[in-house]
């Protein structure tokens, strides 16, 4: 068995601290989607990690993104999304066109050098629906980032239809690692587990070197005998349909924070980060994207299965949370073949650390 990260690294705020500076300021965030900036004038606001930043359509209609912090003292500039010809800091009116440029400075004087005053840009990248923003001015595109999701993941066709946003008490890292592993799952998620094959030899783990990847089928014994998957005779399995002997689900992790997921089904993508809002308290939201006629009654059947999920993910990262921090214990063991995924996330932290220390 490998062991875990150190516990400590789990609630420790100068750990937070490196981790803020050594992965989320230097790696591809998802953001939103282009729905939101779909129109030249549009604008929304998100964050990569701890730093809050700002995705824009100008007129020219480009793609931009910059650090939505105020040149002037500092102010966050913008919150939510929606249509303007500019963006104006709330506390001293300094204002700013969507393609950064430094409009207007109330009593500065003008002689001062605007060209240099405006928004900070950052890097931005689309992949299919999805905007990501890289508050590092180098590095991995966010094509080689992906890897082999750019073109595998089917994206094509779907529309966005709801985001829900979620807080849980624990470290982010704990997050990531309960999402990186179905061991839990035949104990934890009843539901799940009595449609999707959970079993060893069913559930496939993919390693990359930026994304981690899980693949999943219905269970056969869903289905009467005889019946062809997916027919009107079958009996129900809330909202999955089993595709043939093909990978009918995948759920997919890209570092260092975002999780993928496609059901089995019908065409269907949620998708979204977790990040830290302190050693012990993490943010996270889901984009939830179907096709755009889909039956609303099935797009219910599912959530009502990925809530249930969700709240039962919650109560154990929480439970992990108090019993990592309570500092008895120095580290845990992990399955070399069931918690392999969860194994190449912590090197990958510890890694990133590493760099940033030496």
């Amino acid at each position: 068995m490998e062991s875990s990260l150190p516990w400590s690294w789990y609630f420790d705020p100068e750990i937070l601290r490196l981790e803020q500076d050594a992965i989320f300021r230097r790696s591809w965030q998802y953001v939103g989607h282009l729905g939101q900036v779909a129109e030249a004038g549009s604008f929304f606001a998100g964050r990569a990690g701890d730093v809050p930043v700002v995705v824009t359509r100008a007129a020219d209609g480009e793609l931009r993104a910059f650090l939505n912090v105020c040149r002037h003292r500092g102010s966050v500039i913008v919150e939510g999304e929606g249509k303007r010809a500019s963006l104006q800091c709330p506390y001293h009116a300094w204002t700013y066109g969507l393609d950064g440029s430094l409009r207007a400075a109330p009593r500065s004087d003008e002689t001062a050098p605007r060209e240099e005053l405006g928004l900070v840009p950052l890097r931005v990248a689309e992949w299919g629906p999805f905007v990501f923003v890289n508050p590092e001015a180098d590095g991995p595109s966010l094509e080689e980032t992906v890897g082999e999701l750019w073109s595998a993941l089917p994206v094509d066709g779907l529309a966005f239809h709801h985001r829900v946003e979620y807080a849980l008490e624990s470290n982010w890292k704990v997050a990531c690692e309960n999402y990186l592993e179905c061991y839990h799952c035949a104990v934890a998620h009843p539901g799940f587990s009595a449609v999707i094959d959970v079993s060893e030899d069913e559930y496939l783990l993919e390693r990359h070197q930026w994304h981690m990847s899980q693949y999943a089928h219905v269970k056969a014994a869903a289905y009467s005998p005889g019946e062809p998957p997916g027919s009107p005779e079958t009996p129900s399995t809330g909202p999955l349909t089993r595709t043939g002997d093909s990978v009918a689900g995948e759920f997919h992790f890209v570092w260092p924070n975002l999780k993928v997921n496609v059901y089995p089904g019908r065409p269907n993508l949620s998708i979204g980060p977790v990040w830290p809002e302190g050693p012990e308290r993490s943010l996270g939201f889901l984009d939830y994207f179907f096709a755009p006629d889909e039956d609303e009654s099935w797009i219910r059947d599912l959530l009502e299965l990925d809530d249930q999920v969700g709240r039962e993910d919650t109560a154990l990262v929480e439970r992990v949370q108090r019993g990592v921090r309570s500092g008895v214990l120095t580290e845990g063991r992990l399955l070399g073949e069931s918690e392999q995924l969860i194994a190449h996330f912590d090197d990958l932290v510890r890694e990133a650390l590493a760099q940033r220390a030496s």
